[in-house]
């Protein structure tokens, strides 16, 4: 469902379990810094909130969004890491480098989640604007690293 018309740090308690013994790694994007900040600082706090020991949550930054990919695959190969988040932002612009990174990176994630069979989460947003991103980091449209961590957390329950 599209962001504006659903607040993206809602999200039903259905199928949240224990957390505290679970470690979470999350991989932040340093382009577009201002809001992968943010996306962390969401997550993160949505991790705490259900239960998550900040001792196992683990960050790693990478350059870009692009570079998402290979820091979630060596998270996630980790055997002490149960869930990875990649928190990004890819902002459309005038050339096809957004769609080109955009669709490497979603394929990059879930070739590795598949590999490694734990979850490994999107977190990245693709909007038109830099206005559309703060406001879905944080703003009027909730926080995609909201949704995010409680993606993972949910995940972990199958």
């Amino acid at each position: 469902m599209a962001s504006n018309l659903k607040n993206l740090s809602d999200y039903s308690s259905k199928n949240v379990l224990d957390i505290s013994n679970k470690t979470f790694a999350i991989v932040v994007s340093e382009w577009n810094e201002e809001v992968t900040e943010s996306l962390y600082n969401g997550a993160v706090e949505t991790l705490k909130q259900h239960g998550a020991q900040a001792t196992n949550i683990v960050r790693v930054d990478v350059p870009g969004s692009f570079e998402l990919s290979l820091g979630a695959q060596k998270l996630a190969q980790r055997e002490d890491v149960d869930a990875v988040i990649c928190l990004g932002c890819v902002i459309q612009g005038e050339t096809r480098h957004f769609d080109f990174i955009c669709d490497a990176v979603a394929h990059g994630i879930t070739n590795v989640s598949l590999k490694y069979d734990k979850p490994v989460i999107f977190g990245v947003l693709t909007p038109e604007t830099q206005k559309q991103a703060i406001d879905r980091a944080g703003g009027k449209h909730g926080n995609k690293g909201d949704e995010a961590a409680i993606t993972a957390v949910k995940m972990l329950a199958l």
